[in-house]
Parts: C-alpha cells; sequence; structure tokens
C-alpha cells in the first residue's frame, strides 16, 4: 500500500496543479521552462532605440544615489545588490539612458511578466474589436465563449468590458497563498474554461471593482475563438512583427489538449521588447505612420478611470494622473510618462520599492 500511495503521490506532482505548486513551490520569472507555450516570432526587421549614453539623461542615471541601511549607493549598485532586479531599463525621448541586467540574465533573457501581460492582452482586445471580430465590448462573454451558457446563470449578463474593468464579480482568491485558491489553479492547472465554468459570484457582474486574473484569462480564449487563433500568434502576427521587435517571446498555455493561453500572466519576452508596447502606447498606437492599435483604444486605457480606481482596461493610471502603467507580480512593471517621453522597465525575481526608483528618476530628469 505504501507503495501505491507513493507512486499516485508521484503521479499528481507530474500532472495535477496541487502537485506542480508542491514541487515548485511558488511562481517564478523562469516558469516559462515548466509549462507548454506558443512560440512567438520576429519578422525580418527589428527597431533599435537611439544610443543615448552619452547624453545629460544618462549622467544622471550614472550618478543617481539612494540610501540602504543609512548608506548611499549608485543606483547600479541598489539594483545589482538589494533588489533581485534582472533587467532595468530607462529610456528617454527614444534613447536609452539607463541599460542593466543582472542575475546572470541578459538582453535576450525572456521571463514571464506575469500581469504585465494583461495590459498585452487588452491591446489584443482592441485589434479584434477594429478587425470586426469581437463586435462590441458590450456583448456578454457567452456570445463568444457558449459553454458558459450552461454554468451560472451571471455568466450571461458579463460583458467584455466588466471583465476589461476588473468587475466580473466572480467568487475568486488572487492571493497565490495555497495550490487550493483560484488563481494558483488557474496558475499551475489545466483545462482553464473547465475550472472557470464551475465558478459562482460573489456579486452581481459591473457593481464591484476587484481585481481577477480570471476576468483576462476569459478575454483570451474570447480572442482566441474568434480569431481562430492561439493568443501568442495573434500576438505575433499583430504587435510582435509590426513593431519589429528584436527577441522571440513565447507565450504558455494551460494544456496540450486545450491550449487556452494563460492571457492573465504567462507572456515571456524581454525588457527591451516591452519597451516598444510602452513607445507603442506614447505614440496612441501608431508605428511608422501605421496604426497598429486603434487611436481612441489606447486612449481608453491610458485615461483615468476615477470610478474604477484609476485602473482601466487592465492599464493601471498612477495617481490617477497622465502616467501609466502595466504590474506584475514580484514586481514586473512598464511604466510610461508620455508628457515627458520617459519609459521605465523592470523585470525580476521579487518585489522591490519600483515607486521609488521611479520617482527619483522622474525627479532627477526633471532638474
Amino acid at each position: 500500500m505504501r507503495k501505491i500511495a507513493l507512486i499516485l503521490f508521484l503521479i499528481c506532482l507530474q500532472s495535477c496543479h496541487y502537485g506542480r505548486m508542491i514541487r515548485y513551490y511558488k511562481a517564478d520569472i523562469d516558469d516559462h521552462k515548466i509549462f507548454p507555450y506558443t512560440e512567438v516570432n520576429t519578422g525580418e526587421n527589428t527597431f533599435y532605440f537611439k544610443d543615448g549614453s552619452n547624453t545629460d539623461a544618462a549622467r544622471k542615471m550614472d550618478s543617481l544615489t539612494f540610501s540602504v541601511k543609512g548608506e548611499r549607493y549608485v543606483m547600479d549598485q541598489v539594483l545589482d545588490e538589494y533588489s533581485e532586479t534582472t533587467a532595468f531599463l530607462v529610456i528617454k525621448d527614444d534613447a536609452i539612458v539607463f541599460e542593466k541586467y543582472y542575475e546572470g540574465y541578459k538582453r535576450d533573457s525572456i521571463s514571464n511578466i506575469f500581469s504585465v501581460s494583461k495590459s498585452v492582452t487588452s491591446l489584443l482586445v482592441g485589434i479584434a474589436l477594429e478587425e470586426g471580430k469581437l463586435e462590441s465590448v458590450q456583448d456578454p462573454i457567452t456570445k463568444y465563449i457558449p459553454e458558459l451558457n450552461e454554468a451560472d446563470p451571471k455568466f450571461k449578463r458579463l460583458t467584455l468590458e466588466h471583465l476589461l474593468d476588473m468587475r466580473a464579480g466572480l467568487e475568486f482568491d488572487e492571493t497565490y497563498s495555497s495550490p487550493f485558491d483560484e488563481v494558483s489553479r488557474l496558475y499551475y492547472g489545466k483545462k482553464q474554461l473547465k475550472q472557470i465554468s464551475a465558478m459562482e459570484f460573489n456579486y452581481e457582474p459591473g457593481t464591484h471593482h476587484e481585481y481577477q486574473s480570471v476576468c483576462t484569462t476569459l478575454l483570451g480564449i474570447a480572442v482566441e475563438r474568434v480569431t481562430e487563433m492561439q493568443l501568442g500568434k495573434y500576438l505575433e502576427a499583430k504587435l510582435w512583427i509590426p513593431l519589429e521587435m528584436e527577441n522571440p517571446a513565447t507565450w504558455s498555455y494551460d494544456d496540450e489538449k486545450n491550449k487556452n493561453t494563460k492571457a492573465f500572466c504567462c507572456l515571456n519576452t524581454t525588457a527591451i521588447d516591452l519597451a516598444k508596447i510602452a513607445r507603442l502606447m506614447i505614440h496612441k498606437g501608431e508605428y511608422k505612420g501605421k496604426q497598429i492599435v486603434p487611436k481612441a483604444w489606447v486612449e481608453k486605457l491610458i485615461t483615468p478611470n476615477k470610478g474604477n480606481d484609476c485602473y482601466q482596461y487592465q492599464w493601471y493610471s498612477k495617481d490617477c494622473g497622465d502616467d501609466f502603467y502595466a504590474l506584475g507580480i514580484l514586481g514586473q512593471q512598464v511604466y510610461v510618462s508620455p508628457s515627458e517621453d520617459l519609459i521605465i522597465v523592470r523585470l525580476g525575481k521579487s518585489w522591490t520599492s519600483n515607486n521609488v526608483f521611479i520617482s527619483r528618476i522622474k525627479e532627477v530628469l526633471q532638474g
């Protein structure tokens, strides 16, 4: 009996999400190595930011200091020794004024950007709407995922806009605190849609703002249904190749049978290519004279929604002001200040005081 129990335990470790969470313990930026994925390829051309290493802004970045444990250190040293940062970019006026990699990572090292993936998914939703594949943000999700008609009746009243603004009202635990919470099941588990179909609601859709990764999961599946493409391949066709990205990416999905992309978490890419997403946002969705993402959609994403905690369509507004950002667990962040033509990208293995770095960088560059 002991032998049989051991065999069953080992099978569970290999196949079920409980086993995966026990085996890997917690989400990590290198989890792209443990999940199946879609390849996101680059095209023939590559865009490069200007070299800003000899600018006044670069000199300010090199001399910028922070206090740690009563001592002052330059930013490079703080990031290297005290933050578990893997990549840090500062791009001012289309020129790279600070670019450093740590923990053995390089410019072409991909990593899981976690919930920054949600913000990228939103761009793909906007493109699918512009192409007429999705018809309206007021459509119920059941229009695109009819299986949900057989689930909780509230799914029939859950719209794409509710999902974009995280106003689904589902009973969903976002804590990553145990293998039994819903977000851990989505992250480590298989059959995303089957998991979601079993969920119930705490609130009427549209009445309550609560950050829930399941919202983006449903948006991703909807886009896959209407485009008849895996989300990674739609990303490749609509953003990666048109924006002349530098490095191939991958996007993890749930299992080999269903291949529903983990739209909420698991785009695996580089800091330099995320900076190109930020640059696209500064230019209201336009790149080299071509409208890649509809201008009206980008404006919707970056205009503070004060009635929704300054969260709009999977993007955050900084203090309900003009700056905006995408954010993922462990401190993955793409920060954009359009008025200053400033982009800051930070990737890393654990949370750090991103806001401290961002505020000081802005302060110094304005001085």
